[in-house]
């Protein structure tokens, strides 16, 4: 007979899950393992990602967590209790494979997710929306002491899933022109981090509303209304990247077109049906069509190093978790700018 959550591991655990299809969260008692040698346990302070569309119930969702160490094994040597870490969307990998061995955990097919995955004893994994996590020291994070709790942890995900295909495909060169494709969670950051490395920036959207945000708030060098025939028309060829960040379908031709010779689109934003990709402008420009996801653990640490020089934070909402079944409600709205942020330790109770 199958053990319950709160019997499956020795440790208790206190969050929020979702139970059923509806995808309501409600408090939840469950388990976590004890710490081992090679793990650290952390009390989560703040959470950041909402995340829809469960499938195995119960859930305790959530990634891009950051607490404090309470507790370190034997064999971990770069934390302490006391330490400010976080934890991203893997906690685990196989260790042992190309990918891996090359720091791209996050490509490993036997990739360990934060929640609704199982670990390599076949228990299931339980998110951030709790009191406490335990981690593999491997799969945890140093957060800078000058980079924000809540403002830099969606850094965790979307600083990463922006910072990774910038410097793997070289779309860092100071001066070099970056389009930025949709500007939500993922395409604000892509704005802060592209300026950072002296890139000339334009936002991409087709909402005309968003230009003050872009140029004025976020600090854009320009605006590009992609549903303006004229104005698409008008900027064809001017850009050197383009890295694109929208989740609904779209069509990529528009944005290849905004290429120079030996352009790059990287795209990042996962739309649930397939996207037509055109041969011949790729053929015909030279151009390159990439995709890119998250990073692995040192690319994420060089990441969140960078933002705290840099001083890159998301913009979020701070809210407390009795909140969060709104909070749903609003993201399926689009109605946050840009994150939503659990105020976890100073908001769960039991």
């Amino acid at each position: 007979m199958a053990k319950s959550p709160e019997e499956e591991h020795p440790q208790k655990a206190f969050g929020w899950a979702a139970r059923d299809t509806s995808g309501i969260l409600s408090p939840f008692r469950f388990s976590r393992r004890e710490n081992a040698d090679d793990d650290v346990t952390i009390k989560t302070c703040i959470l950041s990602r909402m995340n829809g569309g469960f499938t195995n119930y119960p859930i305790v969702p959530g990634h891009e967590i950051v607490g404090v160490v309470t507790k370190a094994g034997k064999n971990v040597e770069k934390f302490k209790v006391g330490d400010r870490v976080g934890v991203g969307v893997i906690v685990g990998s196989c260790m042992k494979c190309e990918t891996c061995d090359q720091d791209l955990e996050n490509y490993c097919p036997r990739t360990i997710f934060t929640y609704n995955s199982l670990n390599h004893d076949r228990t299931k994994t339980y998110g951030g929306y709790s009191d406490m996590v335990v981690v593999h020291h491997r799969y945890v994070l140093r957060f800078p002491d000058n980079l924000a709790l809540d403002a830099g942890a969606p850094l965790l995900c979307a600083g990463i899933t922006v910072y990774s295909p910038m410097k793997y495909y070289g779309m860092t060169e100071p001066g070099k022109h970056l389009g930025v494709a949709g500007l939500g969670g993922l395409g604000h950051v892509a704005v802060k981090i592209g300026k950072a490395f002296g890139l000339k920036v334009t936002v991409i959207s087709s909402s005309p509303g968003k230009e003050d945000e872009a140029v004025k708030r976020l600090g854009a060098d320009s605006f590009l209304l992609s549903s303006d025939p004229a104005k698409l028309k008008a900027a064809m060829g001017t850009m050197d990247y383009i890295i694109d960040t929208v989740s609904a379908v779209h069509s990529l031709a528009p944005l290849i077109g905004l290429l120079k010779l030996n352009g790059k689109l990287v795209t990042v934003g996962l739309p649930d049906k397939p996207l037509e990709l055109p041969i011949f402008p790729l053929v015909l420009g030279r151009k390159l069509v990439g995709g890119s996801d998250i990073g692995g653990m040192k690319e994420t640490q060089e990441m969140l190093d960078f933002c705290a020089k840099h001083n890159i934070t998301s913009d979020i909402e701070l809210i407390r978790m009795d909140y969060i079944n709104t909070a749903m409600e609003r993201i399926a709205k689009s109605d946050v700018r840009y994150r939503f942020v659990i105020d976890v330790g100073n908001s769960l109770t039991q």
